[in-house]
């Protein structure tokens, strides 16, 4: 009588398929045991990784390089440190508690976050310095920042609008506490913020007067540096915005307002705005531990039309599910997982991303040598690491085709969707 694993063995055994990661021979000399999606959710359950690869792996999954992400956290925590440059790493590109405690580990003095969501996962944590990038509005916002207030005395968030600034006296008052607010400057972005120069200050001038809050510093963020093609154009773009932000920085020490923190800056702008003296006291770099397909297209200071200053660690692992077409498979990795025609295939430029439905994707090609194969494993490397990022609830950490870790991505909803 034939187990299910000697059938799996021989299906396995049978197949020649070839590819980035071909299906084929699944068990080997080297490979003698496959698992079950029933003992992999077990063993990640129990945290044993031993014998899993990328193989066992269900797809599409989020698959982390761990050689390449550590390197990133080192080479943006020397930078920092050999520049007199504090780091309070944004974790909106991740969501996972467990690198935002490895971003601390490696230098970053806080964390910043996009949802308040976010901070409450990375304060249940431990993490320290969070500041909330947002303007809190509404009374489920306004109990969860004394929540947190409550629990780190240390946690600020953004204000812009002088009516929230009077709302937030009231209710410090209320629950007898004091609320640190950085008072967020629109330099570019057109969303949110107030107007550089008199606007900043006024309002800076009307916390001050706010009895139960606390002005710790000014922030000024717009995505326009951090994209911008080519070193010399995101050198003006990002010195022209740090440029808006100091107006009011400048009114403000001139008016003898206190201004602790100047906050802002992004991974496509770190070697920029770490080299202004009169700009900001920190980053708010959040990509370079992951990295995406778009910002490897935004070139380097030395010219090259390739942005390699962070390496490319995070992808989405899809199997080729599908092969009736000259040049070109039908991969898992569809619309639900955010591929985009500006994705890229790891290792394989000479393949591209295409769209094809919620749960299929499309890898084509015009000539290759390696054909992609039924069955074959691909990594996809994302145009935007936020929006992938959020399909997922974890990422297998891998060193080559080991699985060594899983980490979380808790921060979509917050801890309730546990």
């Amino acid at each position: 009588m034939h187990s299910r694993r000697s059938f799996l063995a021989a299906a396995a055994a049978g197949s020649t398929l070839a590819g980035s990661r071909p299906f084929a021979p699944l068990m080997s000399a080297a490979r003698t045991k496959s698992y079950s999606h029933a003992e992999l959710e077990a063993k990640v359950k129990r945290r044993d990784f031993s014998g899993l690869t990328k193989r066992d792996l269900p797809t599409p999954n989020l698959v982390l390089d761990k050689d390449v992400f550590d390197k990133n956290l080192k080479t943006m925590a020397k930078h920092c440190k050999q520049n007199d440059f504090d780091l309070r790493s944004h974790v909106k590109v991740h969501r996972s508690p467990e690198i935002g405690m490895l971003q601390i580990k490696s230098g970053a003095l806080g964390l910043c976050c996009a949802t308040i969501s976010e901070c409450e996962v990375m304060m249940d944590a431990g993490a320290p310095g969070i500041l909330w990038t947002c303007q809190p509005v509404g009374p489920n916002k306004f109990s969860r920042i004394v929540a947190l207030t409550k629990k780190d005395p240390t946690f600020m968030f953004v204000v812009e609008d002088p009516m929230i600034v009077d709302q937030l006296e009231e209710l410090a008052a209320a629950e007898k506490v004091t609320f640190n607010v950085v008072v967020d400057i629109d330099v570019g972005i057109g969303r949110q913020g107030v107007m550089p120069g008199e606007e900043g200050l006024e309002l800076s001038q009307r916390v001050m007067k706010a009895k139960n809050l606390k002005l710790t510093g000014l922030m000024g963020y717009s995505g326009a540096a951090s994209h911008a093609k080519g070193w010399k154009h995101r050198w003006d773009v990002s010195n022209h915005e740090v440029d808006k932000l100091m107006e009011s920085v400048h009114l403000c020490r001139k008016a003898g307002i206190p201004v602790g923190i100047v906050t802002g800056g992004s991974t496509g702008s770190y070697n920029i705005d770490s080299q202004r003296k009169d700009g900001l006291t920190e980053l708010q770099a959040g990509s370079y531990a992951l990295m995406d397909s778009n910002y490897s297209r935004i070139g380097s200071k030395d010219g090259d039309e390739t942005y390699d200053d962070f390496g490319l660690a995070l992808t989405v692992l899809t199997t080729v599910i599908s092969k009736h077409y000259p040049k070109k498979v039908a991969v898992d990795a569809g619309n639900k997982s955010m591929t985009q025609p500006t994705d890229m295939v790891k290792g394989r430029p000479e393949l591209r991303v295409q769209r094809a439905g919620a749960e299929y994707g499309r890898i084509e090609w015009d000539e290759t040598d390696r054909e992609p194969k039924l069955g074959d494993q691909l990594e996809i490397v994302m145009s935007n690491l936020d929006m992938s990022v959020n399909c997922f609830d974890r990422m297998f950490v891998c060193k080559g085709d080991q699985v060594v870790d899983v980490y979380s991505v808790l921060g979509r909803s917050g801890p309730s969707q546990r």
